[in-house]
């Protein structure tokens, strides 16, 4: 299928993530022991036939640009078409901005050339912060088969106040767009839309024309376009902070989780550093946890997700922790409910704890 075009957006949001996105933007954020969360959407796109695949980007997005390269790992490195990061930072500064952009209409104004050189029908809009294996095909058939202008694809599992909530009548038409509502009703938006391109620089040049720069407010509420939802009953989680993001990790350590996310028919596509097999010692243990290549694990790992090339030392205890890549415990140390970033070292006989609802979390690169 090539009826549909990609466009995902990666931006510095309310850090509510703290820590965690000090060096990096949302969509570049690890996950899952060999992923980052920007991969599932990519995936999602390539596995539905898309062949060009836009990230608008603004913020610290030096590990995005290094982790997406050519867009080899997702067969999205082509002559024509393909991969195109898009920093919208440098088409607002180029304007006389700041380099951030208020909304995502305002982000989608500011590279407007791109958008009239889209091939295809129909385009795809995403936030790079979903985790979900979610046939796009289908969501294209529904929306041909609606009518409608746009489609939104929701969930009727309930989420945070601080999101999109859609009411619709018995024919899944919208009838009503909600934002931080006291009281959750009706089924939750995922921030995944599909419309047809035409309509979308249409849109765009509007709002762009009379200072409007929300998709939510000035598009989804405006109430002059037929909006049609499409329910998904699967896995649908957003990752949008420190919370969020330890309990979505540890949802990936239930069987039905894992097998709704990393479904054969529909691989999530990921960067392969290479490496050798990871190492338990004999006298160690590991029990219900992932863990990448390349570790070394000698002391006592539960319930946790194992980046690569950590190195857990004999006597060292990890419970229900999440520990990115080049992690160091050493002998001695307990660790419990924490996410240690990158080449975090804890020496030994330190004892951290944080708790399932406020994780502690340790920066890149800190020696605790």
């Amino acid at each position: 299928m090539n009826e549909m075009h990609g466009i995902i957006f990666s931006y510095e949001k309310d850090n509510e993530l703290r820590e965690l996105t000090t060096q990096r933007i949302h969509g570049s954020l690890p996950f899952g022991g060999n992923y980052r969360v920007v991969d599932f959407m990519l995936s999602n796109m390539v596995n539905a036939g898309i062949q060009d695949v836009g990230v608008i980007m603004h913020g610290k997005c030096q590990s995005m640009l290094d982790h997406l390269g050519t867009g080899k790992t997702w067969d999205l490195s082509r002559n024509r078409g393909g991969l195109r990061l898009l920093p919208a930072f440098a088409y607002t500064e180029s304007r006389g901005g700041d380099g951030r952009f208020r909304g995502k209409v305002e982000a989608l104004g500011c590279v407007m050339d791109y958008l009239k050189e889209i091939r295809q029908d129909y385009v795809v809009l995403s936030d790079s912060d979903l985790i979900i294996n979610l046939p796009l095909e289908d969501v294209l058939h529904e929306h041909l088969r609606s009518g409608a202008d746009l489609t939104a694809v929701c969930t009727s599992r309930p989420g945070r106040t601080d999101e999109i909530y859609f009411r619709t009548d018995a024919d899944g038409r919208i009838v009503d767009t909600a934002y931080r509502v006291e009281k959750p009703e009706g089924l939750r938006g995922l921030n995944l839309y599909i419309l047809r391109t035409d309509l979308l620089i249409r849109l765009v040049s509007e709002c762009v024309a009379h200072n409007r720069y929300s998709f939510r407010h000035h598009i989804l509420q405006d109430g002059g376009l037929h909006l049609h939802a499409y329910v998904w009953e699967g896995y649908a989680q957003r990752i949008d902070s420190v919370r969020s993001y330890y309990e979505h990790s540890m949802d990936l350590l239930q069987p039905e989780v894992r097998r709704q996310l990393f479904d054969a028919a529909r691989p999530i596509l990921g960067r392969d550093r290479g490496g050798p097999s990871s190492y338990v010692d004999p006298s160690g243990e590991c029990v219900n946890s992932l863990v990448a290549d390349s570790c070394s694990i000698q002391g006592s790992v539960r319930n946790s997700i194992i980046f690569g090339r950590v190195s857990v030392e004999p006597g060292a205890v990890v419970e229900n922790c999440v520990l990115f890549d080049g992690t160091v415990i050493r002998s001695g140390a307990s660790v419990r409910h924490v996410i240690c970033d990158k080449n975090a070292v804890i020496n030994g006989d330190q004892t951290l704890m944080g708790s399932p609802v406020y994780p502690m979390v340790i920066a890149k690169n800190s020696v605790v």
